[in-house]
């Protein structure tokens, strides 16, 4: 596909009220970040003197609770029959999103994502925070990409968001890392699919997506991510425009699997 027939959409509002205007069965692939309610577990800042400050500062929105029930209806109404569902969470809800979306699709299963840079647990009381949790669930003759045995594991390691890619201002706090949300990418979407996430931040499952040859649709409620997202995408939009006119945008690579798994 040409990238200069390609378009995102990006809106900024609450995602509960956007996402009825989405048609009936026109999204490839729902991947998102909701909030994880995690605030109330949260012991604050600890200040030391010999380093930065560990932040454990957790935003507002993660105050606001975060029930997966409440999305059920408008994900299965919006997604394809091929379609997939990825959504990162904690061990706090992954109970919640069992009990609503297991009855409602086939399968229900989980990826964690492990970090290989948590923060430091200063006083060496418990596990360093290193993993995260992912839900994922389709019906029967979902999309799946399988790249091989050793590479299809529920079970991806990557760092957090750090330099370059890390946005500094304003800083997210659960921004995601890209080389995850292309592996997601890669196996539950094929190219000109249409991806969703309606808890998009500061844009990152957009800039995977564009990237990957998907098009897209986010919603943000929060104005300073909106913002950061809505520059971010339109600066990749612009550049991978330029790379195809000069011939230097390479398509994934031939041979990749691409079909519907029962």
């Amino acid at each position: 596909m040409n990238y200069l027939d390609k378009h995102h959409k990006i809106f900024k509002g609450d995602a509960r009220t956007l996402i009825k205007d989405i048609p009936d069965n026109s999204i490839d692939l729902i991947l998102t970040d909701p909030p994880y309610n995690l605030s109330p577990y949260s012991t604050g800042n600890i200040k030391l003197s010999w380093r930065k400050d560990i932040n454990n500062d957790l935003a507002e929105w993660d105050r606001l609770e975060f029930n997966p029930s409440g999305w059920v209806k408008e994900f299965k109404r919006v997604l394809k029959p091929t379609g997939n569902l990825f959504a990162f969470t904690s061990y706090n809800l992954l109970g919640k999103w069992h009990e609503a979306f297991d009855p409602e699709f086939d399968t229900f299963q989980f990826m964690v994502w492990h970090k290989t840079n948590p923060a430091p647990k200063i006083f060496k009381a418990g596990f360093l925070n290193s993993c995260e949790l992912i839900i994922c669930t389709w019906n029967k003759g979902h999309t799946w990409n399988f790249i091989s045995q050793k590479e299809m594991h529920n079970f991806i390691e990557a760092p957090i968001c750090m330099g370059e890619e890390r946005v500094k201002n304003p800083k997210h706090p659960t921004q995601k890392p890209i080389k995850v949300l292309k592996h997601i990418i890669r196996i539950a979407s094929n190219e000109n699919d249409l991806i969703l996430d309606p808890f998009m931040g500061v844009g990152s499952t957009g800039k995977a997506a564009l990237e990957m040859n998907r098009r897209f649709i986010g919603f943000e409620i929060e104005d300073k991510y909106f913002e950061v997202a809505e520059k971010r995408l339109s600066c990749i939009q612009q550049s991978l425009i330029v790379r195809e006119k000069r011939g230097e945008y390479k398509k994934e690579g031939k041979g990749s699997p691409s079909h519907n798994s029962g």
